[in-house]
């Protein structure tokens, strides 16, 4: 079976701080530098990823890129550029919703450098807006903040044209704001929309899944998944998992794994050909031994959702028949028939 590339952000391997632990639970992390990062990745996870993820000016800037490439070798590749002034606090009531002018003109700069970095190294721009929202109901203009919000992402689109780099939007309900304005996927099929109504043509501008981002909203992974490849927008994966309520980013597996497996089925189906990224935040484990654990578990899963009988399983879609569609799921689980007989003798004891 042939597997699909992967990559992984680079942020796993950082200091994992949260904001009752500010120094990190990997406080030997806080001094590394995006190389030693890199270094220490691609020597403890070998062949399982094939690029790594970058924030930029926070992780990858104009002048450490080589370095990295260095660091990454002939086997490993940049594979995604992310927006990067989330972080900044300059930027706290938004970049490209900033009510100051200036600030707008400025996070437009940067998102269009970042889109220079990618296209000078092959790679593709991840725009995740968590600072481009709001904390309080009558805080901002809805409709004006919207308008500077959809010329801000037109513009890093065409400039991403002009550079022929594919323009990745990634949802997410909070955090930072507590009211980010690209919340689900209804809003980001929204904005590739909107974008394409105002004059921008949309054949780079496509979506990347952060799997625990559809979780917190409570969005099904398989039909979100499947929506977005009818609609020939879905061009990446941050696989993930959590308990629903925060952006946990924990291992591939651990939670949900059924929606996994369902997420898994549909890529499949719909002929995903894109990589398997994986957004993680190992708070208290070794960081590669966590994305160790998150790629095998993906690959078993995925095992899983290939040994689905496809037959037995479409004919009960076809009835909506959630019983024999879940006869189906648990057969390639391993319930096998013995195991059933098993049950009934058991309840037959007295």
């Amino acid at each position: 079976m042939e597997r699909w590339k992967t990559s992984v952000g680079i942020w796993a391997f950082g200091a994992t701080a949260t904001r009752f632990v500010p120094g990190g639970y990997h406080p030997e992390a806080m001094a590394a530098t995006t190389v030693e990062k890199v270094k220490t990745a691609v020597e403890g996870l070998g062949p399982l990823v094939d690029g790594y993820e970058f924030h930029y000016e926070t992780e990858i800037t104009d002048q450490n890129v080589h370095l990295i490439q260095g660091a990454l070798g002939p086997d490993h590749d940049i594979y995604t550029v992310c927006y990067g002034l989330v972080p900044n606090p300059r930027f706290k009531f938004g970049s490209l919703t900033n009510p100051n002018a200036d600030l707008r003109r400025e996070a437009v700069d940067h998102i269009r450098r970042a889109i220079d970095l990618a296209a000078a190294v092959g790679a593709r721009f991840i725009y995740w807006p968590g600072n481009e929202g709001y904390n309080y109901p009558f805080q901002r203009d809805y409709a004006r903040t919207w308008g500077w919000f959809l010329e801000g992402i037109q513009a890093g689109v065409e400039h991403a044209n002009s550079r022929n780099v594919t323009f990745l939007l990634e949802h997410k309900n909070s955090e930072p704001a507590m009211q980010i304005l690209m919340r689900n996927i209804g809003t980001t099929l929204f904005i590739v929309k909107k974008i394409k109504e105002m004059g921008t043509d949309t054949r780079n501008l496509k979506v990347n899944m952060d799997w625990q981002h559809l979780i917190m909203n409570n969005e099904p992974l398989g039909e979100c998944a499947a929506l977005l490849l009818a609609e020939g927008v879905l061009a990446h994966q941050h696989a993930n998992s959590g308990w629903g309520s925060f952006d946990d980013d924990n291992m591939v597996g651990t939670q949900f794994i059924e929606q996994q497996i369902d997420i898994i089925r549909e890529l499949h189906r719909g002929g995903y050909r894109d990589r398997i990224g994986f957004d993680l935040f190992p708070y208290t484990e070794d960081a590669v031994e966590a994305v160790k654990r998150s790629v095998i578990q993906f690959e078993y899963l995925r095992d899983v959702a290939l040994r689905i009988d496809d037959e037995e399983l479409e004919a009960a879609k076809a009835r909506a028949d959630a019983v024999g569609a879940y006869r189906a799921v648990w057969k390639a689980l391993g319930l096998t028939p013995a195991f059933e007989k098993q049950v009934y003798e058991r309840y037959n004891r007295r």
